[in-house]
C-alpha cells in the first residue's frame, strides 16, 4: 500500500515513515504543501497524511485543490490545532479524517487501513445543477461564474434543493433537511425563500431551474434551461 506523507517537521516525518514502512505501506515523503500536491496529483496513492501547517500551501488548500481536479484518494488530516472550527474547515474542504497531535500512532495505522480499505470515492466538494454551481464549504454560489450574495438560510434551502437535483421534494422535507428540531416554521415560509431564491439565481440569468410541482413540491432541474 503506497502512502504519501505532506509533514514539514522532519523528525515526525521520519518517524511517520519508518513506522509505516514496519506495517507494510510504501512511503514517500514530502515537507512542502506545494510539492506535496503535486505529488499527489502526478502519482497514485492508497491514502495520504496531510499535514495542515505547511510552507508554501497549507494542508487545507492542498486537500481543496486535489478534490477540484478530481484526486479522490482518501486523505488523513493532522494538526497541531485543536479546536471545532479547525476540524471542520479540514473535513469541508474534502478531508475523510482528522487526527490533533500529538496523537496516538496505533489509532493513526488504523485510521489509515480503514481509509484505504474504504478506497477513493468520489465526493464533490462543489455543487452543480446545469451552470449554478454551489460550494459549501465557503459557502458561496455562483451562476456563469457570477458570485450571487446568499443570506444563510437562503444558502441552505437552495444546497437542499441542488443535493436532491433532478427529484421533487415537499415542503416538509425542505424544513426536515434545513431547520433544526427545536424550530417548527410554517410549510409556507418555504414558499417565501424558493420566491427569493427564484429572484436570485434564475431571473437575472434567465432561467426557471427551481420548479414547482404542483401539489407535491419543489424540484432544481439539473439542465440549463
Amino acid at each position: 500500500m503506497r502512502v504519501l506523507v505532506v509533514e514539514d517537521d522532519r523528525r515526525l516525518a521520519e518517524l511517520l515513515s519508518r513506522g509505516l514502512t514496519a506495517e507494510g505501506f510504501a512511503v514517500d515523503l514530502e515537507h512542502d504543501g506545494r510539492d506535496g500536491l503535486w505529488r499527489a496529483a502526478e502519482h497514485a496513492y492508497e491514502v495520504i497524511v496531510l499535514d495542515v501547517m505547511l510552507p508554501s500551501l497549507n494542508g487545507y488548500r492542498v486537500c481543496e485543490r486535489l478534490r477540484a481536479t478530481g484526486v479522490w484518494t482518501p486523505i488523513l488530516m493532522l494538526t497541531a490545532k485543536d479546536g471545532e472550527l479547525d476540524e471542520a474547515e479540514g473535513l469541508d474542504t474534502g478531508a475523510d479524517d482528522y487526527l490533533t497531535k500529538p496523537f496516538s500512532y496505533v489509532v493513526l495505522v488504523a485510521r489509515l487501513r480503514a481509509l484505504v480499505r474504504r478506497g477513493g470515492v468520489a465526493r464533490p466538494t462543489v455543487l452543480r445543477a446545469g451552470d449554478l454551481e454551489l460550494d459549501p464549504a465557503l459557502r458561496a454560489c455562483r451562476r456563469r461564474g457570477v458570485p450571487i450574495p446568499l443570506t444563510a438560510r437562503e444558502f441552505a434551502v437552495l444546497e437542499f434543493l441542488v443535493r436532491h437535483r433532478d427529484q421533487v421534494v415537499t415542503k416538509t422535507e425542505i424544513i426536515q433537511g434545513v431547520w433544526d428540531s427545536a424550530h417548527d416554521p410554517d410549510p409556507n415560509l418555504v414558499e417565501v425563500y424558493v420566491s427569493t431564491l427564484r429572484r436570485k439565481v434564475d431571473a437575472p440569468f434567465g432561467r426557471r431551474s427551481i420548479t414547482t410541482v404542483r401539489g407535491v413540491g419543489y424540484c432544481v432541474r439539473g439542465d440549463d434551461r
